[in-house]
């Protein structure tokens, strides 16, 4: 419609010029002398040369304005291109996302699928959370020779061939090891942690309890403790009964990651340091739980020991809570309990606490940490009173005189993943005088010297093994231990006191291998190779069932007499059904 406007108005212009150029022809043909005419002619001229210029801009306004329709319709085209580009884009990226959210329910079905089953294992109340744990088990024993002893095996009392137990088998079922535990925990604000935690089993047993008609077995503290953890200082502090502070752990130190053998016997393996009992301890961690440092109090006790006829001098006791005073015969320093415990036991005097030191490395090894390495250090100090009523040929001033003798010792141990979620490695040892009761073999801690004083046992125990997890349902595992004492003599005269290979005991092949015979064996070693496997037979939301089979061969060697070695062996199998339903 513009440029029809446009053509029109040139149109009539172009007509209004030529009729302009004809009416000035004629104008040149009228007489000159018409004045008046002229003056019209030349008002004409202008008015025509007037009308051009509107012409040749009014032509150029049309150029102008048919260029621009050029470029409109240029920068039209080009964004109708580009729309049809940008609509095919978007087509295709909706193709894409529709295909995508099509593979959705499967990802989403893989991924859970990798994912273990949710458990809800922790309960809430109060900003507290719980967490309850446990097994039950259905446990069978079998000893090629009689132990009298339910699932934890007394490793140092394996009868010598002489022993009328050492010709009979010992078979037992047993639910004592059967477990409950609790885990409270709550935060007293971001930094600031406290938990309490409490494990139990039915490994105990009152004096009247036996397994004749009501198995009226009692159930047993093994650890029961509170714990506070400063994440700013990096510091943590335990009181309660845990297990010690030297027991091996799998994670800088903290509870609830010892690594004990994963055996059925709830003696583990002789070899192994261990203890749980009464204990405070305090922690910390540094370079981001790379290095640890802890020390802790714990309670002390002593077990002793001696050889027949060990009887002190004349005139020379030591004291006993129950009596005054005794004559020490194989057992110094204890006296029969009363309240609290049972009667027929007896308890150790002591007066200072078992001092234990520990430091644990776990460095980075690229991204991971598959190594823990530790040492520690025990102080332990040994206690007694000793009454001299009369002269002696030990020179000693009749009256009261107490002792103080001092032991411990040191310990290393190392866990390692070989090969991570396949095998892992341990092994520890430890050493030094005193420290028998912290092995599982239970070998004395001390004996007694003529002059009444305790005298400490020297000792070295270690461990090696290692788990393999087979498959993720079977792990199959091999450990070997050893716990060793030496002996500790003092002479009178012609007469030995206190512990091992003493000059005046002579033994026999005959005497010691006979039903029935002379021998009169004092342990010095017991050792243990074990081997076993654990399958989890069942896994669900309903828990977990594992089945466990275990066989260990154990040998106990005593100290030579007379050019003879006593020595015997016993060898065990142990079956496990648990239930873990947490």
């Amino acid at each position: 419609m513009a440029m029809t406007s446009k053509t029109s108005l040139l149109t009539s212009a172009g007509i209004c010029i030529l009729f302009a150029l004809s009416v000035a022809g004629g104008a040149q043909a009228a007489p000159k002398h018409k004045h008046p005419a002229a003056a019209a002619d030349t008002a004409l001229a202008d008015e025509v040369k007037a009308l051009k210029v509107q012409v040749e801009a009014l032509q150029a306004t049309v150029q102008a304005q048919a260029q621009q329709q050029s470029q409109a319709q240029a920068t039209a085209s080009q964004a109708q291109a580009q729309a049809q580009e940008a609509t095919a884009a978007a087509h295709a990226a909706q193709a894409k996302l529709d295909m995508q959210i099509e593979q959705i329910p499967g990802a989403v079905q893989t991924a859970v699928a990798a994912q273990p089953a949710p458990t809800l294992d922790k309960l809430k109340y109060k900003g507290i959370s719980l967490t309850l744990g446990g097994f039950a088990e259905a446990a069978g024993i079998y000893r090629s020779k009689t132990l009298e002893s339910d699932i934890a095996s007394s490793f140092a009392k394996v009868p010598f061939e002489n022993s009328g137990l050492s010709q009979i088998h010992e078979l037992r079922g047993t639910a004592h090891q059967s477990r409950v535990s609790f885990l409270a925990q709550g935060d007293i604000n971001q930094a600031t942690h406290a938990a309490f935690y409490g494990e139990f089993d039915f490994n105990a047993a009152a004096q009247t309890a036996n397994s004749n008609e009501s198995n009226s077995y009692n159930p047993r503290i093994r650890n029961l403790y509170a714990t506070m953890d400063w994440d700013y200082w990096g510091l943590h502090m335990l009181a309660g009964q845990n297990w010690s502070l030297l027991t091996l752990n799998s994670k800088g130190i903290t509870p609830r990651n010892e690594v004990p053998p994963p055996v059925i016997d709830a003696q583990y393996v002789p070899g192994f340091s261990w203890t749980r009992q009464p204990q405070i301890r305090l922690t910390k961690d540094f370079d981001d739980k790379q290095f640890w440092l802890a020390a802790s109090l714990e309670n002390p006790q002593t077990t002793f020991t001696g050889t027949a006829g060990n009887a002190l001098p004349t005139g020379v006791s030591v004291a006993d809570l129950a009596t005054g005073n005794a004559t020490i015969n194989g057992a110094p320093a204890v006296a029969a309990a009363f309240s609290g415990f049972n009667s027929v036991n007896t308890t150790s005097f002591n007066r200072t606490p078992d001092v234990i030191l520990k430091a644990a490395w776990e460095p980075y090894i690229g991204v991971a940490r598959p190594l823990h390495v530790e040492a520690f250090g025990i102080y332990r100090d040994f206690y007694d009173q000793i009454t001299v009523t009369a002269a002696n040929t030990q020179g000693l001033t009749p009256g009261v005189h107490e002792a103080d003798v001092e032991g411990g010792g040191w310990g290393a141990a190392i866990t390692y993943t070989a090969i991570p979620k396949i095998l892992d490695l341990q092994a520890s040892v430890m050493s030094g005088k005193g420290i028998g009761r912290y092995g599982a073999g239970q070998l004395s801690d001390a004996t007694l010297r003529i002059d009444g004083k305790v005298a400490p046992i020297d000792e070295t125990m270690y461990l090696i093994g290692g788990t393999l997890h087979a498959t993720p349902e079977v792990d199959l595992y091999v450990f070997a231990g050893d716990e060793r004492e030496n002996s500790k003599i003092s002479t009178l005269g012609t007469t030995n006191y206190g512990f091992g290979n003493l000059a005046n005991t002579v033994f026999t092949s005959a005497g010691c291998t006979t039903v029935g015979g002379t021998c009169s064996a004092t342990v010095r070693d017991v050792g243990q190779i074990t081997a076993g496997l654990w399958d989890k037979a069942f896994t669900g939301s309903f828990g977990q069932i594992r089945i466990g089979l275990q066989y260990s061969h154990t040998k106990l060697e005593a100290f030579s007499g007379g050019g003879y070695t006593p020595k015997t062996t016993d060898d065990m199998i142990f079956t496990s059904f648990r239930y873990y339903p947490f």
